[in-house]
Order: structure tokens, then sequence, then C-alpha cells
């Protein structure tokens, strides 16, 4: 079987998988099984400079296409961030990507100076979530100056701990909004949050189905999206800044199409819904397989090939 393991930012991780921020597990031992179950690495769940509610039920509808979510970035605050993140560094079993958001750029220094002292193998910075538009307005993705500005506020309570920026895809040219994060001191890009935002109606009701009307679009009918992003991206950043693509990935065959466009490392959500906590184990058997059987020897003949 192929070795699927790489050294990124130098971090060691024994296969590209990566948990999705806020899909499954939101505490210690939730990541802790996610990890024991083939991921090589975890994103926790966004954490807030303070304590925020997120939005009241239902937050979430699904069906064999797409999710739709607006649960609104929910979070105890940073006093529950440093029990459970110090917990899981105590004996981690892959790297831990600590996810951070704010509603201002100050906040995120504040969060990002939080989860730096507890050492997580690197940080994430949500300015991209579709869901919270009607409560904090446009998310700072959208802007290559606000997306510039709140790199820099992070980074200058980060050390050398490696920062991804993760975007949204709602914008006319993500490309710019990468280059303007990485001119600002981001090491790396996470691409993409989720779609839209879009709605579902109930039929019987006439009403949209979630309390919050209108929610992020995730699963299987991003891909191509998804796909898109992380190439334009790549594209634009080029090939020294490693990119988590995720978005619409369920099997390793979806994993090594979004590498070939230019991620190093893939993202996993929505399919742990239907293939079970196992999906991260299944897919590098799956892209092992393809790999085996068209002789492809490193995953660095796979890491954006589409533009070689």
């Amino acid at each position: 079987m192929m070795n699927l393991s790489q050294n990124i930012l130098g971090i060691e991780f024994t296969n590209p998988t990566v948990l999705a921020s806020g899909i499954w597990g939101v505490t210690a031992s939730g990541w802790k099984c996610v990890a024991k179950n083939g991921a090589g690495a975890i994103t926790t769940k966004s954490l807030w400079n303070k304590e925020h509610c997120g939005h009241p039920n239902p937050t979430i509808i699904s069906n064999e296409h797409w999710s739709i979510n607006a649960v609104g970035i929910p979070d105890a605050g940073p006093e529950k961030a440093k029990t459970e993140v110090a917990s899981y560094m105590a004996d981690r079993p892959a790297p831990l990507l600590a996810n951070i958001v704010s509603d201002s750029k100050e906040g995120f220094g504040e969060i990002a100076q939080v989860v730096a002292e507890l050492k997580p193998d690197a940080i994430e910075v949500n300015i991209s979530c579709p869901n919270v538009e009607d409560e904090l307005g446009k998310p700072f993705a959208c802007s290559v100056t606000d997306a510039a500005g709140v790199t820099e506020e992070v980074k200058k309570h980060t050390g050398d701990i490696p920062v991804f920026v993760k975007l949204s895809p709602n914008v006319n040219n993500i490309g710019e909004i990468a280059k303007s994060v990485v001119g600002a001191g981001a090491d790396g890009i996470t691409a993409i949050n989720t779609v839209g935002p879009g709605m579902a109606i109930d039929l019987k009701s006439r009403k949209p189905i979630l309390s919050n009307r209108v929610g992020g679009v995730s699963g299987r009918a991003i891909k191509p999206v998804a796909i898109r992003c992380v190439a334009d991206c790549y594209k634009a950043v080029g090939p020294d800044v490693p990119i988590i693509g995720t978005g619409g990935i369920y099997t390793g065959e979806d994993a090594l199409e979004i590498m070939m466009a230019g991620a190093s490392l893939v993202g996993v959500g929505t399919a742990i819904w239907e293939r079970g906590e196992e999906v991260f184990k299944k897919i590098c058997d799956e892209m092992s397989e393809w790999c085996d059987e068209n002789g492809v020897k490193d995953l660095s003949e796979i890491i954006g090939s589409i533009h070689k």
C-alpha cells in the first residue's frame, strides 16, 4: 500500500485527510475518536474570544446531494477552549489545527493569543462563515483589505505556529483574497468554507425549514466549486503555500481530484454522516488503491498536477 504521509510546514501527517471544523467531534474525546478512525489531522470547531450562542434549532437539513447548516458557530468561550485543546494536546494521536473566529479584527487577535499558548500544531482562521451574515455582516473573507488585516492581527500573536486562513467561495476572485492573506503572513490556505447561504422550504408550512431561514451549503453538490477554488488559489499563491482543499470530499477519487487542483491536504466533513467515522480510513484506502493501479509512487506527483 502506498505511503500517504507528508511533512507540511514542519508538521508530520500520516495521511492527507483532515477533519473539517465543526462537523464531528467538538471535544477532546471526540477528536481522539476521529483520529483513531484514520484522520491524518483534526480541526477543532471554531473557537471564539467570548461565549457565542449560535442559532436555535432547527439548524441543519440534509439529503443525498447537499446539506444546509445554520448552526451559527456556537462556543462556550476561551476557558472551555483551553480545557479541550490542552486535554487533546497532552497525548495527541494526530496533529491539531485550532480553528478560531471572531466578529472583529481585535477579537481575532485575542483568541489567537489564547490558543497559541496551548501550542496546537497549526491555527486555522475562519474569516468566511456565510450563515452568520444577519448577525455579523459580510465575512472578512469578502474583502482583500479585511482578510489581510485579520491575518496580520493573528500573526502578531501566534509566534512560529503555522497559520492557515479559511477562505470563502462566495467572492468574485478567490485568488486575489488568497494572495492578500499570504502577503499578510498566512502560511497556508483552507479552501473552501460552505457555499451560499442557501435556503430550503417546507412545502406544507410554506416556510423556510431552518430557524435562521438560510445556511451554508456543503456536501457532494459543492465539490466542483471547491475544486475550482483550490485551483484558483494554487495558481495565485504558487506551490510553496500548502492548501487544505475541502468541500464535497466523499471518496478517495474526490480527494485525488482536489489534490490535482492544488491541495496538499484534504478536509472531510459532511461525508462522515453518510460513510461513518471510518470515512478517513476508507478514503485513504481508496487513494492508495488508485495510486497503485496508476503507477503513482508519491503524492508529489499528484498535487497541483493540472498546473504542470
